[in-house]
């Protein structure tokens, strides 16, 4: 890890205990001013990554029991088709959700199935969310 010394400012690395330049003793390297981390283009595409990749192989090893039982064709092969899927859609689905807080009691909430409004689970209060915000719904 490289920083500057605290009293003149030259270039230091971890391994330094003194200031080649000052000789003053190094208690801690200042680092240096680091671009701003990156923010995700997508925030919640992964959870739905996860969903999809939980899903998926369930529906997967379901439709291929049913293709031993006779039924595959009528409902083993859409679970086998749709269980190929669910990884690629569970992304789409979880980039539309928002994560936050209820704005009638503070609990943890998410819209990821939600069309407008939702119940609280915490408090059973009815939350809208609106320009990407939960709001208090009427």
């Amino acid at each position: 890890m490289e920083g500057l010394c605290p009293k003149c400012g030259a270039h230091l690395t971890s391994s330094f205990k003194f200031c080649p330049g000052c000789a003053s003793e190094v208690i801690a390297i200042v680092p240096h001013e680091a671009a701003p981390p990156e923010k995700a283009p997508v925030k919640e595409a992964f959870s739905g990554l996860l969903l999809g990749a939980i899903v998926g192989p369930a529906m997967i090893v379901t439709g291929a029991m049913l293709c031993l039982t006779g039924l595959g064709v009528f409902l083993g092969v859409p679970l086998i088709i749709g269980g190929v899927i669910a990884p690629l859609v569970g992304p789409i689905v979880g980039m539309n959700s928002l994560r936050g807080n209820c704005p009638w009691c503070g609990a943890k909430v998410s819209s990821l199935n939600a069309k407008g409004s939702f119940e609280c689970e915490a408090c059973r209060k009815r939350v809208a969310v609106i320009d990407h915000k939960f709001v208090q719904a009427a």
